[in-house]
């Protein structure tokens, strides 16, 4: 059964940024105890092995072996592959170095609202690449939704005046490199297979993080053995179910549209938080103006899913 543009530009972002609100805490906890190129390499290791598992069960349980599942270009997939994988394995390294950031190890030069404010600055930046690398403009309710949803994101994070470091540098560019990531999967998705395309790009991610881990990082068994839980949340959720899940969600999709619900990692991250807090007993308080920024967040999503039909004087919600 094929899913409709409007489950696959709504319903899964908004998984993808659950999961990937759940796995910023995630992320948080294990920012000072690990070096970042060890982190991502190994989570990449670990997606590698489930996304591998799943295309062997799928070929296993597929009526006609010899025909593919899903009809891929191959020099497509690999150039794509390659290409995202580069993308995600510099993002996410960087957003990890940023994250060390919020830490007492990093002199608290920023907090976790903070890093994740400017991490998904990307709702604002792939309108505007793709309108200049594309040439493919997004409406204009969906240009002022992104403003919106932007604003309320400012709200959410509670965005502090501290001054700027070198970890805010490189959560910035992070967020440029995500921008790149979303722009390349929106360019090649639509003519490579989703979990395909995801499995490669964990493997170059993989393989290029532990190299550089090798390089840089003081690897310690240890550590590892005391981090394996966040390790396996975070390479089974985080990267193998949720990142495949955003291949899917852009496939003929509008890309401004997916980052803006993407973006509500945040949001999701915020309600965890929360939760976390009730049941150990430690819920932190949260001002009126983080409420008015997750309305203006859900305010923005319902408005960049509507279709001005400039043709007819009605209004249908795009799908």
């Amino acid at each position: 059964m094929t899913m409709s543009k409007s489950f696959r530009q709504v319903v899964l972002p908004i998984i993808v940024a659950m999961i990937w609100g759940s796995a910023f805490l995630v992320q948080g906890s294990v920012a000072d105890k690990m070096g970042a190129f060890t982190f991502n390499g190994l989570r990449s290791i670990v997606a590698v092995i489930t996304l591998g598992l799943f295309v062997v069960f799928r070929f296993l349980f597929r009526k006609d072996k010899n025909a593919p599942a899903i009809k891929s270009d191959k020099k497509t997939l690999v150039i794509s592959g390659v290409l995202c994988g580069i993308a995600l394995c510099v993002a996410s390294n960087l957003q990890q170095f940023g994250m060390f950031g919020t830490t007492l190890e990093g002199g608290n030069a920023l907090t976790e609202g903070d890093s994740a404010f400017i991490t998904a600055l990307y709702i604002i930046l792939v309108p505007i690449f793709s309108a200049l690398i594309m040439k493919r403009s997004p409406s204009w309710n969906v240009w002022i939704s992104a403003v919106v949803a932007l604003i309320g994101l400012f709200f959410i994070c509670n965005v502090t005046a501290k001054p700027l470091t070198v970890y805010h540098a490189e959560l910035f560019l992070c967020s440029l490199v995500f921008t790149a990531h979303i722009i390349i999967i929106d360019y090649f998705g639509k003519n490579v297979d989703g979990i395909e395309l995801s499995l490669v790009q964990f493997a170059v991610m993989g393989a290029s993080s532990l190299i550089c881990a090798v390089i840089f990082d003081k690897i310690e068994l240890s550590v590892i053995i005391d981090c394996l839980p966040q390790l396996l949340y975070a390479g089974v959720f985080s990267c193998s179910v949720a990142y495949t899940l955003q291949i899917v969600a852009q496939k003929g999709t509008n890309p401004t549209v997916v980052s803006i619900l993407l973006s509500m990692e945040s949001l999701f991250a915020l309600l965890f938080e929360l939760l976390v807090g009730i049941i150990v007993g430690n819920v932190k308080e949260h001002g009126a103006m983080q409420i008015v920024g997750c309305v203006l967040m859900v305010l923005a999503i319902i408005f960049a899913q509507l279709n001005f039909n400039k043709n007819k004087k009605v209004l249908t919600v795009d799908n």
